[in-house]
C-alpha cells in the first residue's frame, strides 16, 4: 500500500485499508447523510476529525486528489484533499480499488437532508441560488465541473441563506479560460442532474408538494445566467456617467466579489466608453472580516457581522481610521460575549456565527414587538432559552454518531423545522 497525503494526518494509514470500505468496522465509521454516489463512500472519525474516503480506480483518485489541490488554491469552495491510497491488495492479494481520502466539512448538509417535506419553497430557492453562484465562482477560473449535480454538492447555512461547496471533481477539467460551449454544457448537465435527483425524491414522498422538478432544474439556469451577466458583461456608459461605474463594483462587491481592474474602451461616437470589469473572486466580505477579526466565516455571515462592526464603530464614535481598534473590541463586547452565554451543550446545534446572526435577527423581532430597542444581554438570553434550545443538534446529526454506516441515506431523516418567523429582515433583504 502507499499513501501520499498530509505528514499532519500520517495516523490515517493505519486504517484497515486491506479491505474494502464495505467491509470497514461499524465501530471505525461514523454514520453521516450523503447524496447518491457512483462510489462506496465511508466517513471515519480520527482524533475527533472526521474524514470521508472514497473507493475509487486509482488514476481517478489521482486525478481527483490534484484536482481538488488546484481549487483549494484558488480559493474556491470545495472539500479539502488529505491523501490518496494506491497499490490496496487484500488477505488473499488481490488488489483493491484506490481511495481519497478529504476532510468533512463541519456543519454541512447534503441535498437530501434538506429536500424533504419540512423544506419551504423559499428555502429550496436559496440552495439554487447557492448551486448557481458555486457554478459561476468555478467557470471564472476555468474549472469545467461535468458533473454538476446536488449529490456532488453540499451546503452550509449563510446568514439566512446557504453556501455551496463543491465535493465531487472526479469528471471536472481546469482549463485557462472555458468556452460559452463548455459552459453551456456544465449548465444542461447541472439542470438535468438537478431535476432528476428531485424527482428521485418527489417519487419517495420526501418533495414539497409546491416545487417542480423540471422547472426548478430549469431556474438553475435563470439564476445563473443573471449572475454571469452582473459579474462579467460590459457596462457602456456616458462620460458623465460614472457613477454608473461606481455602482457597478458596489453590486458586485455586494454580491461577494472583488475586482482586480477595470478595462476601458472608447466607442467610435468618441461620447460614449466600454468599461469591463475584472472579477478576481468572491469573499470578499469574509476577507475584510478576517482581516480585522481574525473570524473566518461564510459570505453572508461575514457581510452580516460587519454591519453591526459598522454600527458598533459608530456607536462608540469612532471614525473609520478606527477600525480596527472597533473590531478589536467588537470582538470582545459583542461577539465573544454572546459565545459566552451559549451553554457548552448547545454548541453543536449550529456555527458561532450563524448564532451571532440569528441573535441579530432575534434582537430585530423583539424590539419591533416592544415598540423599542431591547438590551443586547436580554435579548442572547431570550434567544437561547426560546429559539436555540429548540434546534436540532446538527453538528451532532452530521458528525459524532458511531454505529453501522448508512448507505441509505433516506433511513437517516433530518427534520429540519421551518422557520417560524418568514419574514425575517435577512430574508426581505434577499
Amino acid at each position: 500500500m502507499r499513501m501520499t497525503g498530509s505528514f499532519e494526518e500520517r495516523r490515517l494509514a493505519d486504517l484497515p485499508w486491506g479491505a474494502p470500505l464495505e467491509q470497514w468496522p461499524d465501530d471505525l465509521v461514523v454514520a453521516l447523510p450523503r447524496g447518491i454516489s457512483r462510489h462506496i463512500v465511508r466517513f471515519v472519525r480520527m482524533d475527533g476529525v472526521i474524514y470521508a474516503v472514497k473507493e475509487v480506480e486509482e488514476h481517478f483518485a489521482v486525478r481527483e486528489y490534484e484536482l481538488l489541490f488546484d481549487l483549494v488554491r484558488r480559493d474556491l469552495p470545495c472539500v479539502v484533499p488529505v491523501g490518496v491510497v494506491l497499490d490496496r491488495i487484500d488477505d488473499e492479494g488481490e488488489p483493491l480499488p484506490g481511495a481519497l481520502i478529504t476532510r468533512h466539512l463541519e456543519f454541512s448538509l447534503p441535498y437530501r437532508a434538506l429536500f424533504s417535506s419540512s423544506l419551504r419553497l423559499e428555502t429550496a430557492n436559496r440552495l439554487l441560488d447557492a448551486l448557481a453562484l458555486l457554478l459561476v465562482q468555478v467557470h471564472l477560473v476555468g474549472f469545467s465541473w461535468n458533473d454538476c449535480s446536488l449529490s456532488n454538492t453540499l451546503f452550509r447555512r449563510d446568514a439566512g441563506a446557504f453556501a455551496a461547496y463543491l465535493v465531487d471533481a472526479e469528471t471536472g477539467e481546469l482549463h485557462p479560460r472555458l468556452s460559452d460551449g463548455q459552459r453551456d454544457y456544465d449548465l444542461e448537465t447541472a439542470a438535468m442532474n438537478v431535476a432528476g435527483e428531485l424527482m428521485d425524491l418527489q417519487a419517495g414522498g420526501r418533495l414539497h408538494e409546491g416545487i417542480d422538478p423540471i422547472v426548478t432544474g430549469v431556474s438553475l439556469r435563470t439564476r445563473y445566467d443573471a449572475l454571469w451577466a452582473e459579474i462579467t458583461e460590459p457596462l457602456v456608459i456616458s462620460r458623465d456617467d460614472r457613477y454608473r461605474m461606481e455602482a457597478r463594483v458596489r453590486r458586485l462587491n455586494e454580491l461577494g466579489f472583488d475586482v482586480a481592474e477595470l478595462q476601458v474602451s472608447t466607442q467610435s461616437d468618441g461620447e460614449h466608453i466600454t468599461v469591463a470589469p475584472k472579477v478576481v473572486d468572491a469573499g470578499h466580505h469574509s476577507r475584510r472580516l478576517i482581516r480585522l477579526t481574525g473570524l473566518d466565516v461564510e459570505e453572508n455571515q461575514a457581510r452580516r457581522l460587519l454591519n453591526d462592526l459598522d454600527s458598533y464603530r459608530v456607536k462608540l464614535g469612532l471614525g473609520s481610521a478606527d477600525e480596527e481598534i472597533a473590531a478589536h473590541r467588537w470582538v470582545t463586547d459583542r461577539f465573544e460575549r454572546v459565545m459566552a452565554e451559549v451553554p457548552h451543550a448547545m454548541r453543536g446545534k449550529l456555527e458561532p456565527a450563524e448564532i451571532f446572526h440569528e441573535v441579530l435577527e432575534h434582537r430585530w423581532f423583539m424590539s419591533e414587538r416592544a415598540g423599542s430597542s431591547v438590551p443586547f444581554e436580554d435579548v442572547v438570553r431570550d434567544y437561547v432559552d426560546t429559539i436555540l434550545s429548540a434546534k436540532p443538534d446538527e453538528q451532532s446529526v452530521l458528525g459524532s454518531r458511531e454505529g453501522t454506516p448508512s448507505d441509505d441515506t433516506a433511513t437517516l431523516r433530518i427534520v429540519i423545522p421551518a422557520d417560524p418567523r418568514p419574514d425575517s429582515p435577512s430574508s426581505r433583504l434577499e
